[in-house]
């Protein structure tokens, strides 16, 4: 009969193996996401700043999608806490109503994006409409797409969200590399986003796992659904100033300069995007009714993510001259942003590991902290932002105050809530 200790090991054994699985195979979907930018940087050649342009009108695409990002947020933490409770009659009830909540968001979201889409492209200074049209396309697709991934995270299925994950790279390279070869403008390689939202179609071919459809669903709102989407709001605010809001300051830097950041950043970013799938795991399985007890063992999951961002910013640091030598942008300029960005982004990965933790456990006050850390993070960019230099050297700096900052807070609330986790003798 198995023990309540061997019951505990198992679970964690089973989140560290989703862990692995998802970030080797986040590693091999990001060598093909870079594999593309290898081969369309050379086709966006010029003086023209056309691959800058690309990644900076990505993240503009992503401050437009947020409103579905932080519902998906909010529903995966719901359908995950009844998903691991084993209570299947309230999961179909809740999913239900999760899906009406999903469409609503979706619409109004949709509605948000048509109008401000114009107004925002104009104050980042997205150069073209057709550019601008390219993007408003993309929000869109990615707004219908959410709730696959609300599905996948709550349900706990990782290795399909990962199988996803991993083709919507291939189809970005199989569509994108054509597309932007017959055309070579950054609204051709953005169209590349348009084509990784198709994966989704997969879902499918699952239809018969999913959660059975019920008759009466059980509406999710009340005080605590209103109080984490909250938090929700503000963990997503904070999430996209620190890892995207300066690529929305660069698209105003001059064509070189664009594409000199761009380059680098592209490669400093990658630190983010192949250790994030931990974080993926950790936030839906401490989302769960389980989570307090075994806080140590995801806590280890936690150490294994630094380790993981050390080891990857080290790498990029040694490499880097290497990785803009592929990419066609070993240029001086870029060589020397790379040292800055990959010191940020380091910084910028444990704030979003500290930031995770705190949105799963509901922790009100860490959670609306990070989303004031990010809001100011980025003013500080938009205001030094007009001299690449100066941004370069803000950046790091910013970012690890702001790290130490949720820190002492972070620790703080471990301790209150935790106290014995915190005891490292034992």
């Amino acid at each position: 009969m198995p023990t309540a200790d061997t019951e505990k090991h198992s679970r964690a054994g089973a989140l560290l193996q989703s862990g692995i699985i998802m970030s080797a195979v986040g590693l091999l979907a990001q060598a093909i996401h870079y594999l593309f930018q290898v081969i369309i940087s050379p086709q966006l050649g010029g003086s023209k700043g056309e691959f800058g342009l690309v990644l900076g009108t990505i993240s503009f695409i992503q401050l437009l999608s947020l409103p579905s990002t932080i519902a998906v947020q909010a529903v995966t933490h719901y359908i995950a806490r009844f998903h691991y409770s084993g209570d299947d009659a309230r999961l179909n009830a809740l999913l239900e109503s999760c899906r009406k909540f999903i469409f609503q968001i979706t619409i109004v979201g949709s509605i948000v994006a048509i109008l401000l889409i114009k107004p925002l492209g104009d104050f980042f200074e997205i150069p073209r409409i057709s550019l601008t049209a390219v993007a408003l396309v993309c929000v869109l697709g990615g707004l219908w797409t959410s709730y696959a991934s609300a599905l996948c995270q709550g349900l706990g299925w990782f290795k399909r969200l990962a199988l996803i994950g991993l083709l919507a790279a291939i189809f970005r390279l199989a569509i994108g590399w054509p597309a932007t070869k017959f055309y070579p403008f950054a609204e051709s390689a953005v169209l590349g986003s348009v084509a990784m939202l198709l994966p989704n179609l997969l879902l499918f071919l699952w239809r018969k796992e999913f959660p059975k459809r019920v008759k009466v669903s059980e509406s999710p709102w009340n005080r605590e659904l209103a109080f984490f989407l909250l938090i929700s709001v503000a963990n997503g605010f904070g999430t996209y100033c620190f890892t995207q809001s300066d690529s929305l300051v660069a698209i105003k830097f001059s064509p070189t300069d664009r594409d000199a950041y761009g380059s680098a950043g592209l490669l400093a970013r990658a630190l983010l995007a192949v250790a994030t799938p931990l974080l993926t795991v950790l936030y839906t399985h401490r989302s769960s009714r389980h989570h307090g007890d075994d806080a140590r063992e995801q806590l280890k999951v936690l150490a294994v993510y630094a380790l993981g961002l050390f080891a990857g910013a080290a790498g990029i640091l040694a490499l880097g001259k290497v990785g803009l030598m592929i990419l066609h942008r070993d240029t001086p300029a870029a060589d020397g942003m790379i040292r800055w960005l990959a010191t940020t982004m380091f910084f910028v990965g444990l704030l979003q590991a500290l930031a995770t933790w705190a949105l799963a456990s509901r922790w009100s006050k860490v959670s609306l902290l990070y989303g004031g850390l990010g809001g100011i993070y980025w003013l500080a960019l938009l205001v030094v932002g007009k001299n690449p230099t100066l941004l370069l050297r803000t950046m790091p700096v910013a970012a690890g105050v702001s790290f130490l900052i949720l820190l002492f807070f972070w620790v703080r609330s471990m301790r209150r809530h935790h106290p014995e986790q915190m005891n490292l003798t034992r």
